[in-house]
């Protein structure tokens, strides 16, 4: 399979993600949010370890910040995944660069999972589109994929010419059925599949990237840590059985998922869900319908938390240039850089029911 890659320069892509880091559109610097010197974690470690074991390149994938030979230009990938309990565990999420997770109709999630710079196997169980999800795949430029939408999601998809794969309506040839499952939650795909139906529908092939800030290694070499106030745990009461969290491990540098307090793990490997940076933002709610189908203002602004590196600290975010960024709680026009790694954004109705912890 062939996959699209833009060659760059790499003296001037450090040059931009200096810029992009330190400053705000061209405005005088304001203050970086990120210590200047490394700070140990829970485990006394200052991460000098792993920088030294990481590969040195010049060039980054554009939605995890993590080394790369060469900088992906290939439209990124969206898929609806399921979440209900007959779909569980999931195949392929930990491989995402980046997923978003919100409330669907009734008393369920779903997962937006945004693919580029993993070309993922088997993705899935697939399932229906929102207009919600709409505006988050779009936003990344992303080539939707789904089974089946609401009339609001189509109208949102047709009246922006989005590019898209519906396998409840004539795209069966980019998808399959796990039989060792019961439909509709069997259903799957993968990157490879998506790029050929993507090629055969001549779907736009340029990308729109929406430059991603991503904290730059000290002169050390170390990778510096956030500020805010230690938090190795946190809880998330979606509704019924969604209950989700999240636990900080010091040796990963990453965040472990949990689903009702049991380890959440890929279908396929057993893989641990986790992240580097995970959002937990409160975005307005209302149910539109008698099968309970929502409103979900994912454009912003409103608050949230921004958990890194075992501490958390209060956010404003916005669905702006590509992804939901997080800005400081006084509303300073620069971005708060992500760590390098995946990042997972729960979207909640209510903020004060999530609880933060220490000492897992």
């Amino acid at each position: 399979m062939n996959v699209r890659r833009r060659k760059l320069q790499p003296l001037p892509l450090l040059m931009l993600l200096s810029l992009l880091a330190g400053c705000a559109g061209g405005a005088a610097p304001v203050e970086d949010p990120i210590e200047d010197t490394p700070v140990s974690d829970a485990s006394g470690a200052t991460g000098s370890e792993d920088v030294a074991e990481q590969p040195i390149l010049p060039y980054t994938y554009p939605l995890t910040g993590l080394p790369a030979e060469e900088l992906l230009s290939n439209r990124p990938v969206v898929v609806m995944v399921e979440n209900s309990p007959a779909a569980r565990p999931q195949t392929g999420l930990h491989e995402a660069d980046l997923v978003y997770e919100v409330l669907a109709e009734g008393d369920i999630t779903r997962f937006i999972a945004v693919y580029q710079s993993v070309e993922s196997e088997e993705i899935g169980p697939v399932r229906s589109i929102r207009p919600y999800f709409v505006q988050l795949g779009m936003e990344v430029d992303g080539i939707l994929v789904h089974a089946g939408w609401s009339q609001e999601a189509m109208n949102l998809m047709v009246k922006h010419k989005l590019n898209h794969l519906d396998q409840v309506y004539g795209d069966h040839d980019y998808y399959w059925r796990d039989k060792s499952r019961k439909a509709p939650h069997n259903l799957y795909t993968s990157i490879e599949l998506i790029r050929k139906g993507a090629e055969k529908k001549k779907f736009r092939e340029e990308w729109t990237d929406p430059i991603v800030t991503f904290v730059l290694p000290g002169a050390g070499g170390e990778p510096a840590v956030p500020k805010g106030e230690p938090a190795d745990r946190v809880d998330i009461p979606y509704i019924g059985g969604y209950e989700v969290g999240y636990e900080y491990d010091a040796a990963t540098k990453t965040y472990l998922r949990l689903m009702k307090g049991e380890p959440h793990t890929d279908k396929k490997t057993d893989a641990r869900l986790s992240a580097t940076n995970v959002l937990v933002v409160q975005a307005k709610h209302r149910i539109v319908d008698d099968v309970g189908r929502r409103e979900v203002d994912v454009q912003g602004p409103g608050k949230g938390v921004l958990l890194q590196a075992g501490v958390k600290r209060d956010i404003v975010w916005e669905l702006k240039n590509g992804v939901i960024r997080a800005y400081d709680k006084e509303g300073a026009i620069t971005d708060i850089p992500l760590l390098p790694g995946k990042t997972w954004v729960q979207i909640v109705p209510d903020l004060s029911k999530v609880t933060f912890g220490t000492g897992t």
